[in-house]
């Protein structure tokens, strides 16, 4: 069996702002309009018009990564700009309101809201997308069979969603929350290989649930369109150093596991209802919280199972890498806090929201420039 090529590819999806109020601003198809002659395909409308997606090329390693985001997010800075808009970074914008946003009007996008009603009204919520180049399929769903245990850790990681509507709602990411909604969402189920995966998927399209691959909205997913292992479950990182720190550690996990399985070894699979738990931790209570150690059967802080993944488990192939530098900056994530938690710190201090925003947008710009 190949060895996969751990290509890398990261999806970003921003807030537009009208920096006079700090409210989200509908405003993608004059900004896609603009964008389209500069960045053609790396920029997207997405289901709201109050957001941009951006996505990079295909990367060898994180610091081509970095260069590409870097590049793309003072491409959007710029376009907004042009209107007198800027851009944030965080899952769900401090306050203002999802039934006041304006849909894009795009076939893709009224299809949804029509399928989903409701909900997909409700789905004002930004991401982050990390792609990983897997080429064999059946040791794709074996890599989203054992990745699934790790992905609430780099959840915890990569929270900015504290707020809804103007309150506090007490979750770290309650993006999570609100794309829970959705069919087809959450930890994926466990599958034996490629054709059972791909059979679930043709009987769905052949009785009209869905049209392809990309309506299946699992937090780690095989990409419908490309040989990649898709992890969707982080909020949109706030700062570019976030987003490829997270990119370089699930290219980390992927590496670790091939380097297993070459040598006829494997990480245990577990159960998807108590990976699902450790989710819902990750989303109530961040890097504040516990999860469980499946293998010693009891629950651990948050920081000290993100140490023994990032000092353990992946030590080896950090290096063989190369990207100490990326994947190190976790730890001083784990001493700061998240974006949430900064976020929250900033909402205690000063009792508003609207400063939240402020912060929101200078951090986005971090590193950028």
């Amino acid at each position: 069996m190949k060895a996969p090529s751990l290509t890398l590819g990261i999806e970003e999806e921003y807030q537009i702002i009208d920096p006079a109020t700090g409210e989200l601003k509908s405003y993608i198809t004059q900004i896609l309009e603009d964008g389209k002659l500069v960045l053609k395909e790396q920029i997207k409308a997405e289901l709201h018009q109050s957001m941009v997606e951006v996505g990079t090329e295909v990367c060898q390693t994180p610091a081509d990564a970095r260069a590409e985001l870097r590049k793309l997010r003072g491409a959007i800075s710029e376009l907004a700009g042009r209107h007198g808009l800027v851009i944030a970074a965080a899952g769900t914008h401090p306050f203002s309101n999802w039934e006041k946003q304006e849909i894009t009007p795009f076939e893709r996008y009224l299809g949804v809201k029509q399928d989903m009603a409701d909900l997909a009204q409700q789905l004002l919520i930004f991401g982050t997308h990390v792609h990983i180049g897997i080429e064999d399929r059946d040791f794709l769903i074996d890599a989203m069979n054992v990745s699934r245990y790790f992905a609430p850790h780099v959840l915890c990681l990569s929270t900015s969603s504290p707020f809804w509507t103007g309150r506090q709602t007490g979750l770290k990411s309650y993006r999570s929350i609100i794309f829970r909604h959705f069919p087809r969402s959450g930890i994926p189920p466990l599958f034996t290989d490629w054709a059972e995966y791909e059979g679930m998927v043709d009987t769905m399209v052949r009785t009209n649930c869905i049209p392809n691959g990309s309506k299946i909205w699992y937090d780690v997913r095989p990409n419908h369109r490309y040989p990649t292992l898709e992890f969707r479950i982080c909020d949109v990182c706030t700062k570019l150093d976030e987003a490829v720190c997270i990119a370089a550690i699930f290219q980390a996990i992927i590496a670790k596991l091939w380097k297993l399985r070459r040598d006829n070894m494997t990480f245990r699979v577990y159960p998807t209802e108590l990976i699902e738990e450790n989710k819902w931790r990750a989303v109530r209570y961040g890097l504040d919280g516990k999860l469980l150690d499946l293998g010693k059967q009891k629950e651990v802080p948050v920081r000290e199972l993100i140490h023994e993944m990032l000092d353990w488990f992946l030590r080896d192939v950090i290096d063989e890498l190369g990207t100490r530098t990326e994947i190190e900056y976790a730890y001083k994530i784990l001493e700061s806090g998240s974006s949430a938690d900064r976020q929250l710190k900033t909402f205690n201090h000063t009792g508003t929201t609207r400063t939240v925003v402020d912060q929101l947008v200078a951090e986005t710009q971090e590193g950028v420039s």
